[in-house]
């Protein structure tokens, strides 16, 4: 592969990281990155930088001077804040290429603010974790130049990419109604199995869900969901609140994903949860630090 485009890749979390090292090794050495962390030289993104993926910039301005691919992959709740910056710094007809997982009404506001400075937005609703296929995940494409991108798409890597639709928005609001299911899965597993684990009934309820969604290993499954709550609780938190966006400008209450956006930011709160595992360890780590008040209640009576 020759060195390509000069890219950016604005946020350097868990995807821009991915995204680094598939690029770098297929040969697109033009890389330079942002992350609002980066003058935090203890920050993980930044301790990241010595992988050598990607060359660190000071700042917006000097990360998109001269690119012609912007690749955003921050946190839902900086979606519209980096592309609002990145178009007074954007060359004019430069790829913007926004992986975030956010509302259509938030997609195209981040669209207006990059096709007003002259760039060509491209709208991309990631269909799955970043880390199994990596660069290659399955993206959905949308907006008026998605069809024109997909070929630079292909040969940067992106093979799970797909034009899904030539106007804004319908690609993260299919997007946004998979993670009213997905991560409220995590949600639901996290509540019901600490929960089941403090009145020790979780094998019974384990059990049980494989007559109902006959998925295999329960168990593995359970530990898998609950530890990426636990792990990226804080990033799914505002992902969820961008979905109860989603549901409420469809007409309906969000009841179910606000909830959610709850649970999942409660469950960031138990990062050092993560070492243990086996999902009995993991949720009685978790339960470390919640109190039970079946238990103060016995306490009290004891004591009175």
């Amino acid at each position: 592969m020759s060195p390509g485009p000069a890219i950016a890749l604005i946020g350097y979390g868990e995807v821009g990281q991915t995204l680094a090292a598939d690029l770098h090794a297929a040969g697109a050495t033009d890389l330079v990155a942002w992350d609002r962390t980066f003058p935090d030289t203890s920050s993980a993104p930044s301790r990241a930088l010595a992988a050598g993926h990607a060359r660190g910039a000071q700042g917006m301005t000097e990360a998109l001077r001269n690119r012609s691919l912007v690749v955003s992959a921050v946190t839902a709740g900086e979606c519209l804040a980096a592309a609002s910056e990145a178009a007074a710094a954007l060359p004019r007809g430069a790829w913007y290429f926004d992986l975030n997982s956010v509302a259509p009404e938030t997609k195209m506001a981040a669209a207006r603010a990059i096709e007003s400075a002259g760039g060509r937005y491209v709208e991309a609703a990631v269909m799955s974790p970043i880390a199994p296929k990596r660069v290659a995940s399955p993206m959905l494409l949308g907006g008026p130049h998605a069809a024109a991108f997909l070929p630079l798409a292909g040969a940067l890597g992106f093979a799970g990419a797909q034009v899904y639709s030539d106007t804004f928005g319908r690609a993260s609001a299919a997007k946004m109604c998979r993670s009213v299911m997905i991560k409220g899965m995590e949600a639901l597993l996290t509540e019901s199995l600490l929960a089941a684990r403090r009145y020790g009934v979780e094998d019974t309820v384990l059990a049980s869900l494989h007559d109902l969604f006959p998925v295999g290993d329960w168990r593995r499954l359970a530990r898998y969901m609950v530890s990426r709550s636990v792990q990226h609780g804080r990033r799914r938190a505002e992902e969820m609140r961008e979905v109860a966006h989603t549901v409420r400008d469809a007409g309906l209450e969000p009841w179910m994903s606000a909830a959610c956006a709850e649970r999942q930011d409660w469950a960031a709160a138990h990062a050092a949860a993560l070492d243990r595992e086996e999902l009995a360890a993991l949720l009685d780590a978790v339960l470390e630090t919640v109190p039970d008040p079946r238990r103060d209640a016995e306490s009290s009576r004891e004591n009175a």
